[in-house]
């Protein structure tokens, strides 16, 4: 084991143990710090310099690459994830110089202005149709229903909703979820919402804890589908954007989006953002602000009143 690689097992170990960071946080720290080291041709932490940071985010912008290194990518980057690149970086100069080792300055590493984020959702009538795409009573289309309608009742990231319990006290409505940095939320289950899971659990036989589950494949013989575990995310999206295709809407539908169609809905119905905040699980405010350009009703408000307005 080279010093370099040494020392990156130690700044990994720590995220996973000190900072309690996730393991996928981990393995995406992992990923970008090994890309680094390898295009640099770092050896020790004394290799870190100004000019090889620089020639190594100039490398990210350019199609060639990233098309060598990454995964076969005929094309950059996208800027927000170069800056993770760049984060990555400026977090492990800052572990080695706490620990006094000789490198270059985390804050010599300035951060590009990261782009605006767009957030698209989809028309209210589009979202109905997508909700009431899972229309069959057998145990899939009722597990679909259920995971439609969690989605959008509670806001869920992907992975907290693949991670439920069934045990949970459907007439409370409530649901108690851990999410990133292990923080613990409360969020809540609409009627449809509730209705949606009672009906789906009804049809369970199986003695799975998991609240939403993989089914066998479907056979020409009748043979009944069987609970094979845990769902997992991927499943998630593919039966998500099976039914935007399903609802006859044209665009790419993800779990995410429903997440942003669960804020929306709220803001726009009357919602403060530090609300919306807390049922989301943003550590931050400005996070959830992005939704703030979709939902001000005050500024509609204004240019209604006052725009097109001529003097005689």
């Amino acid at each position: 084991m080279t010093d370099i690689q040494k020392f990156l097992t130690d700044y990994l170990n720590y995220l996973e143990i000190e900072r309690n960071r996730s393991p996928k946080t981990r393995e995406s720290y992992e990923h970008y710090l090994k890309e680094f080291i390898s295009a640099a041709k770092i050896k020790s932490p004394s290799d870190i310099t100004d000019a090889a940071v620089r020639n190594f985010r100039l490398a990210l912008a350019r199609p060639n690459f990233s098309e060598k290194h990454l995964g076969g990518r005929a094309r950059p980057l996208k800027k927000i994830t170069q800056n993770y690149y760049v984060i990555a970086i400026r977090n492990f100069l800052k572990y080695l110089t706490k620990r006094d080792i000789e490198t270059l300055a985390a804050e010599k590493i300035e951060l590009p202005k990261a782009p605006s984020r767009q957030i698209s959702i989809i028309e209210y009538g589009d979202l109905e149709r997508l909700l009431s795409a899972p229309s069959g009573s057998d145990l899939r289309s009722l597990r679909d229903k259920a995971i439609l309608e969690t989605f959008f009742s509670t806001g869920l990231r992907i992975s907290e909703l693949c991670s439920l319990s069934r045990y949970i006290d459907l007439a409370r409505g409530e649901i108690t979820v851990r999410g990133k940095g292990d923080k613990l939320r409360v969020v809540f289950l609409s009627d449809r919402a509730k209705k949606a899971i009672k009906n789906y659990l009804g049809k369970r036989t199986d003695a799975d804890e998991a609240l939403f589950v993989s089914l066998t494949k479907a056979t020409g013989d009748k043979r009944p589908v069987k609970v094979i575990g845990r769902i997992i995310p991927r499943a998630v999206q593919r039966l998500v954007n099976f039914y935007g295709r399903k609802a006859g809407i044209a665009e790419h539908i993800t779990p995410h989006q429903l997440r942003h169609q669960f804020a929306t809905d709220l803001l726009m119905n009357g919602a403060d953002l530090r609300s919306v905040q807390s049922l989301l699980g943003h550590s931050n405010i400005s996070t959830t602000q992005i939704y703030t350009h979709l939902t001000n009703k005050e500024l509609r408000e204004i240019h209604k009143t006052f725009h097109g307005r001529r003097r005689k």
